[in-house]
């Protein structure tokens, strides 16, 4: 495979973008940030959001008509990446490295290219990629994913503080609480370092460090090249000044994000906070780069390859601080083929190959398939799996992939992939709303390239044989808006009807999956109001199952469902398994339905809060993987993995078989510390 065969589908529709699409493509697009404020000015001068749809000229991307010369590719245009080398490469080549180097000042940019096994990250221009595929060392190159952060939900009624007893478990002479751990939190929305949770007897801070890659000024972690680096001497600074300065102290020492009620806080405070379950533990967070406003977006990267960077900073604390480290991730991504051989997967996945080492993943709040009530529209969020058989050659499966209309104008680029056997030829072809026409067929090796409708929406369609992370075969369909410095217009709303056709059929059968932002309103665009709005399934497409995140299907991952503890039963939006090639995720579920936590960046007089979601879960397993680890620092991600699935209890009226919302069933605290103890204790019997 040689020069453009190597990219994935998304990247050479960023590539095939110009200066101005891309710009306002970045507002939408995690992996891709613009590097030039001059370039940024210029294009928010030429829009006119305020002007009436029909006084707007619609104009044709002629940008986009062909492949663009190089010399029309954005540099000024960078995207994050995952790279695969050949095998028996030792080091990165110098002629790659200088290619994958990037220059600037902004959070953009600065990034050095980091290496694990046969991938390396690195941020990229556009205008680099082609030259780093002719590189014979290259395998094949993919941008990274996007993140998804799906809020949970806040309980309504005012939370008191949980009982500092609530959530420890075993013996304190075993684990002292996990003293002698690190707790690593990767989240959003900011970590109130100075709420009474983390304050040690001294009143000091128990944050070792918090990296918010979001906050430029420095200093940056190394190697990494990026963010701020925010100490516990700065930290405890900030709180011994706020009787001086008579301000919080996390408005003495800022972050890029400060939200109230953050997410980031609550998640870190069931883990490890002193009401959590790993109350003694060190602390580290990582702040991922979310703004909330669309124009710091197109100049932030919020995909994968931040998650891995993130992941690797933490690991390297652990090792500095002599630690061993459990690390939990309340985000996720759901592009890709949900069977691990993803480049984030993988990478993680080779991380957690040392003893000391485990991450824990939220399984997602995929799980709802229908309405529950009058109004309610939370299946909006459920609908993201679809799956079926093509039993011969000749035939088709008809799959509808709903657009959001009636008054809002989807901004977002909507995304489905099929993924489907090798020993298999799929024909695919699409429909959209309103129309009698069917674009395609698309042959099974064949692309349409950004298409322009009549209703302004742009169509590309790959069909990819043997894809080399895996080798199986995909196919990508990309519903685009108009970008343009003249008109901006949604997707145009209704049913699009995606068609397989078997061409050649040995084993018939394919999964789908939608990737998309979560909802997001972006304000007034003419009479609609402009949403970044997730697409789902019809219902009759929908297959309820396999919804677990794709990064929570990680091999050696620790995937949690939300566990509904009073009513003995998983929460209606956790998300189900298994993963695609057939492995049992989720895990393990652990309560994560109305949990009390801090609250923060919140009143003095609202310190708790409630929440629910597998945001919630995840954290209770990450602080007992701290205690396990607390107990036995040289237990491997496997191992506790293992011992989490074995002493789970089933729920009321299920067995010990693995089940795909609940996994082995719930977590028992006091009987997995136990069994870490058991197995330390054994002898030899030989005589």
């Amino acid at each position: 495979m040689s020069g453009l065969g190597k990219l994935a589908p998304k990247l050479r529709m960023f590539r095939n973008g110009d200066d101005t699409v891309n710009t306002l493509r970045a507002e939408q697009a995690a992996a891709m940030a613009v590097q030039s404020a001059k370039l940024l000015d210029a294009v928010d001068r030429r829009r006119e959001p305020d002007q009436r749809p029909e006084d707007r000229k619609r104009v044709r991307r002629r940008s986009l008509k062909g492949k663009m010369a190089e010399k029309d590719i954005p540099s000024d245009i960078a995207v994050n990446v995952f790279l695969e080398l050949r095998e028996g490469i030792e080091e990165i080549p110098p002629k790659l490295e200088k290619m994958l180097q990037t220059k600037g000042k902004t959070a953009a940019s600065g990034n050095a290219p980091q290496r694990k096994q046969n991938l390396v990250m690195a941020t990229v221009p556009l205008n680099r990629l082609e030259e780093i595929l002719e590189d014979d060392d290259v395998v094949m190159i993919e941008a990274g994913e996007q993140l998804t952060f799906s809020p949970p939900v806040t309980s309504t009624t005012k939370a008191k503080a949980p009982l500092k007893t609530e959530r420890r478990f075993g013996s304190a002479t075993h684990h002292k609480h996990g003293a002698n751990v690190l707790i690593g939190i990767v989240d959003v929305q900011g970590f109130d370092f100075s709420h009474p949770d983390f304050l040690d007897e001294n009143g000091e801070t128990r944050f070792l460090e918090i990296w918010d890659q979001g906050l430029e000024g420095g200093p940056a972690p190394q190697p990494f090249g990026f963010g701020t680096l925010l100490n516990r001497e700065r930290l405890n600074r900030a709180i011994a000044s706020v009787d001086e300065f008579r301000l919080p102290a996390h408005l003495l020492e800022r972050q890029s994000q400060m939200a109230t009620g953050s997410h980031g806080t609550h998640v870190a405070s069931i883990a490890a906070g002193n009401r959590g379950v790993c109350q003694k533990a060190k602390i580290a967070a990582v702040t991922i780069s979310l703004p909330a406003a669309d124009g710091d977006r197109r100049k932030s990267f919020y995909d994968s390859t931040r998650l891995a960077q993130a992941i690797e900073y933490l690991f390297q604390v652990g090792q500095r601080e002599n630690l061993p480290v459990s690390i939990n991730v309340s985000l996720g991504t759901n592009g890709h083929a949900h069977d691990a051989s993803s480049a984030v997967s993988r990478w993680v996945d080779w991380g957690l190959a040392s003893p000391g080492r485990s991450v824990c993943v939220a399984a997602g709040n995929a799980g709802q398939e229908a309405p529950e009530r009058r109004g309610d529209i939370g299946f909006v969020m459920g609908r993201i799996h679809t799956a079926g058989e093509l039993t011969g050659a000749g035939l088709t499966r008809n799959i509808e992939w709903i657009v959001i209309g009636d008054g809002i104008a989807d901004l977002s680029e909507n995304e489905l992939e099929l993924w489907y056997s090798p020993q298999d030829r799929f024909a695919v072809q699409l429909k959209p709303p309103g129309s009698s026409k069917w674009i395609g067929p698309v042959e099974p090796g064949e692309f349409i390239e950004n298409q322009e409708l009549a209703s302004g929406t742009f169509v590309s369609i790959y069909n990819e044989l043997y894809y080399p992370a895996n080798g199986d075969n995909y196919i990508a369909i990309y519903l685009s808006p108009t970008f343009s410095r003249e008109a901006v217009i949604g997707i145009a709303g209704g049913t699009w009807t995606v068609r397989l056709i078997g061409r050649e059929v040995r084993d018939g059968r394919y999964d789908g999956w939608i990737e998309r932002d979560d909802p997001r309103r972006q304000g007034p665009l003419g009479a609609s109001q402009a949403w970044s709005f997730p697409s789902f399934f019809a219902e009759s497409s929908n297959v309820d199952k396999s919804s677990v995140s794709s990064f929570a299907c990680g091999h050696r991952i620790i995937s949690v469902a939300n566990l509904d503890a009073r009513e003995e039963r998983i929460n209606i939006t956790s998300s189900q398994g298994p993963t695609r090639d057939g492995r049992r995720k989720p895990d393990i579920a652990a309560p994560g339905t109305d949990i009390v936590a801090a609250n923060g960046f919140a009143r003095q007089d609202e310190p708790w809060t409630g929440k629910t979601g597998t945001s919630m879960a995840s954290p209770f397993v990450a602080g007992l993987v701290g205690l396990m680890l607390s107990t036995d620092r040289t237990l491997t991600a496997a191992q506790i993995r293992g011992i989490l699935r074995r002493t789970a209890k089933p729920l009321p009226s299920h067995d010990f078989r693995w089940r795909d919302d609940s996994g082995f069933g719930q977590i028992d605290p006091e009987e997995a510390l136990e069994e870490v103890r058991t197995i330390n204790r054994r002898k030899d019997v030989t005589p």
